[in-house]
């Protein structure tokens, strides 16, 4: 199973646009007297705190990637390496732009990453990959909430989901993600009849389909090994159809990675615990 990586010649965790290095500038946490910004409800601002932690600014990242064209042959089911290969490069050099931006920012992490993608007009087949989130630093400064490598932690988890985590003694390591490009063979016109009036299972769609998804699993898996983290949290597995014809589909695994904490990053058991509260307005 080949394990994809970013490809790119530049080096994307230092590549900022300029029109970034200005807004960051005047940011908190790269200025005393800068404002923070986030994409944070009330309710979730007032949870950080309650967390020991401290917004510091909106973080994004951004690559617009020409995704090239690759044949898979039509009746047999298979990986379609170059297209996979692809994908990981554009989103690795959005979230690598993403989290250079928190570094910048002296964050611990970021929370509530948000990953997607979008099109252009005059963008024919090129796609914008972004990635976006809150950059967040513990108000103690000790640096023991980033990632093993010392640089800040990506993490898809609500703020409230974030404040289960500290509390219960984890914090997240990064945001992981597998993915595979895959061509689901097609049934022949003889096949096709002999099925057509009976109930039966189709085994080349199951089987091209099972191992799409554990390509996808085991590469977001094999992530989160390799950040240092002990276990994920929150994993989704979603089929997303692009532009390549009607049998190719990506699997797109993706999660949290968390670490474990030494019991003086607890959070105390004084500290309030989150409510459900249900408004009663229209």
């Amino acid at each position: 199973m080949p394990l994809f990586s970013s490809q790119s010649g530049a080096d994307p965790a230092v590549w900022e646009p300029q029109a970034a290095d200005s807004r960051l500038a005047h940011t908190a946490g790269a200025s005393e007297s800068g404002v923070f910004t986030s994409d944070l409800s009330v309710s979730e601002y007032v949870l950080l705190g309650e967390a020991g932690f401290e917004p510091l600014g909106f973080v994004i990242g951004s690559s617009i990637y020409h995704i090239g064209i690759q044949v898979g042959r039509w009746n047999q089911n298979q990986e379609l390496t170059v297209l996979t290969q692809a994908m990981y490069n554009a989103r690795e050099l959005a979230m690598a732009r993403m989290q250079a931006e928190a570094d910048h920012l002296g964050a611990d992490g970021i929370v509530g990453v948000d990953l997607r993608m979008q099109m252009y007009a005059w963008g024919q087949g090129a796609l914008e990959f972004v990635a976006a989130g809150t950059a967040v630093r513990h108000l103690s400064g000790q640096g023991a909430h980033k990632a093993p490598n010392g640089r800040a932690f990506t993490s898809d988890l609500s703020a409230q989901d974030f404040f289960r985590l500290i509390a219960a003694g984890a914090v997240p390591v990064a945001f992981v993600l597998g993915t595979c490009v895959y061509h689901i063979a097609h049934q022949g016109v003889m096949q096709s009849m002999r099925q057509a009036a009976q109930n039966q299972e189709m085994p080349q769609f199951t089987q091209g389909v099972y191992e799409a998804r554990e390509l996808a699993l085991s590469r977001m898996q094999a992530e989160a090994t390799d950040a240092g983290a002990s276990g994920i949290v929150g994993v989704a597995v979603d089929v997303k159809n692009h532009v390549w014809g009607e049998h190719a589909t990506e699997f797109l695994a993706t999660g949290t990675a968390i670490r474990r904490l030494s019991e003086e990053h607890r959070l105390p058991d004084t500290t309030p615990k989150p409510t459900f509260t249900l408004g009663l307005d229209k």
